[in-house]
């Protein structure tokens, strides 16, 4: 893997580091500003609305620059907003400035993605998203706890000065790094980066990644009562088992990454069948300590073994324009945070038990297969060719990378693609 995946990794931990980091230190920016702790949750949703707002609009916004000047831009923006919100004079300075940090964050793994991919050889381009997805799920791991230590002993204002001081350090690898010749535009420019977007396969990837990781959240979201109320864990003991959440996510996040290289789809319908599995079986894990720390691991692993391979196929179903796509997939990552804790939220509130939530995510996780099936037979319609000979040309409803001149972001899988010409010696029915 080229040392430019590193550079990307080093922003995605800054940017999973603050995300995540307020949550641990809430009662600590609550007494320290004078407001109610539900108040100081809403930092948390000016963050999420930042990124949902600034995936789609940034990406847009810097769809004719080079990729390499982008990343360093979003990057810098994360630098600012970080350094804002530690020296925020009030709460509502605070909010800003975490609307502020949200920004950059899906512009900078959906432009960061698309460099990920095309900087190796298509039957590597998975993992090396995988790689760069790898900050974020460590940042759960090392930099959420550490920073929150950070938070509670020095206060929360030095938590966020040290995540700018990374974002600083993922700059200077950014310009070390990133080659300037394969940063990796020439850029798709906004109207081909909008019309990949009016595509239904793209529309259909992005409500699978919905529907997938909302499963994901409306467990997690409520993992703490369930540890506490179900499997009897004190308060004390939920810190370790949310680092073990870590430790599995990363680990899937690394199995997806080498699994979807050899097939994506395959990679996701497993993954989202075992996201089902392990939700259904939660009620029934989280009898005992044991088994209640057994499925944290599982779900980390299971949920994150599905996040490369809808990244990329996000990005193939808009190959000739990925970049606006790819942002947009991170916005879908953060409804789906909304989304997933407001259904599971449902479940609890109706009455259904303290495990409730963990089903209701099952029945997202199978609602995600579902959308997912639907895209293979759109594909598969898509995908009706003529034979020719010994050759089969398959239909193409966009331009192909060759008579574009932009570079293509579609997978070595085996699946049906646009503007694909494939040489088959046998019976010509679409890939699977």
């Amino acid at each position: 893997m080229p040392l430019a995946v590193l550079a990307l990794a080093v922003g995605a931990f800054g940017i999973g580091t603050t995300e995540f980091v307020i949550m641990g230190l809430l009662p600590d920016v609550a007494d320290d500003l004078h407001v109610s702790i539900p108040a100081a949750g809403h930092l948390v949703s000016a963050y999420a609305l930042g990124v949902v707002i600034g995936a789609p609009l940034l990406a847009a916004a810097t769809s004719r620059l080079p990729r390499r000047h982008v990343l360093i831009g979003l990057m810098a923006l994360f630098v600012v907003g970080n350094a804002l919100s530690a020296l925020a004079p009030g709460y509502d300075w605070l909010l800003a400035a975490r609307f502020l940090s949200g920004l950059p964050h899906g512009a900078f793994f959906g432009v960061g993605a698309v460099v990920a991919a095309t900087m190796v050889a298509p039957e590597r381009r998975a993992r090396s998203v995988s790689l760069m997805m790898l900050g974020l799920t460590l940042a759960n791991v090392v930099g959420v706890p550490a920073a929150t230590l950070m938070g509670q002993r020095l206060g929360w204002r030095v938590t966020f000065l040290a995540v700018s001081v990374i974002g600083v350090a993922a700059i200077a690898s950014l310009v070390l790094l990133v080659p300037g010749d394969r940063g990796h535009a020439p850029a798709a420019g906004l109207r081909r980066e909008l019309a990949a977007l009016r595509s239904l396969p793209v529309w259909l990837a992005l409500l699978t990644t919905v529907a997938g990781f909302g499963a994901l959240f409306s467990a997690y979201s409520y993992i703490t009562p369930m540890l506490t109320g179900s499997a009897g864990y004190a308060e004390a003991g939920v810190t370790l088992l949310l680092a073990l959440f870590g430790v599995g996510a990363t680990v899937g996040n690394l199995l997806g990454g080498r699994l979807a290289d050899h097939s994506t789809r395959g990679t996701l319908f497993g993954g989202l069948t075992a996201l089902a599995v392990v939700l259904a079986l939660f009620p029934l894990l989280m009898r005992t300590e044991w088994s209640a720390a057994l499925a944290v691991a599982l779900l980390g692993t299971a949920a994150f073994v599905t996040g490369s391979p809808l990244q990329l196929m996000v990005m193939e179903k808009a190959s000739t324009a990925p970049s606006l796509a790819s942002a947009a997939n991170q916005a879908a990552f953060n409804l789906a945070n909304a989304g997933g804790a407001w259904i599971g939220g449902l479940a609890l509130a109706a009455g259904l038990g303290v495990t409730s939530p963990a089903l209701a995510g099952a029945a997202l996780a199978v609602l995600g297969l579902a959308v997912a099936g639907l895209a293979y037979r759109v594909d598969l319609r898509r995908a009706g060719g003529v034979r020719v000979g010994r050759e089969r040309v398959v239909a193409s409803h966009m331009p192909s990378a060759a008579r574009t001149g932009v570079p293509s972001c579609s997978m070595s899988t085996g699946e049906p693609r646009d503007g694909a010409v494939r040489a088959e010696g046998g019976a010509g029915g679409p890939g699977a």
